[in-house]
């Protein structure tokens, strides 16, 4: 197998990135599939950036992305038991009932 010499990748060729544009977070969160609405998930995504924020500072938010992405229901599994959206619904109304 041949290798590139030490020092002489095409990575060492490249200019550094200057350290406020390598400072960016990604967000990643996975929901089930008609568990929420448009607007929940817009909260969501707004007090998960309003975290970071408060962490690293106001220069983070725009230099904060948030991945929402959904799983279709019924293809999330907990504990070894297929879970539906309707599953997640009940789940939520129950322990707000407990409180």
């Amino acid at each position: 197998m041949r290798r590139a010499p030490v020092g002489r990748t095409m990575a060492s060729k490249q200019q550094p990135i200057p350290r406020q544009e390598q400072s960016v977070s990604l967000i990643q969160v996975k929901v089930i599939e008609g568990v929420f609405t448009a607007p929940q998930k817009q909260e969501i995504v707004e007090r998960l950036t309003d975290a970071m924020v408060a962490i690293e500072g106001e220069g983070m938010r725009q230099r904060t992305w948030c991945l929402l992405e959904e799983v279709a229901s019924a293809e999330w599994a907990i504990g070894g038991q297929i879970l539906t959206a309707d599953d997640v619904k009940a789940l939520a109304c129950s322990e707000a009932t407990a409180d």
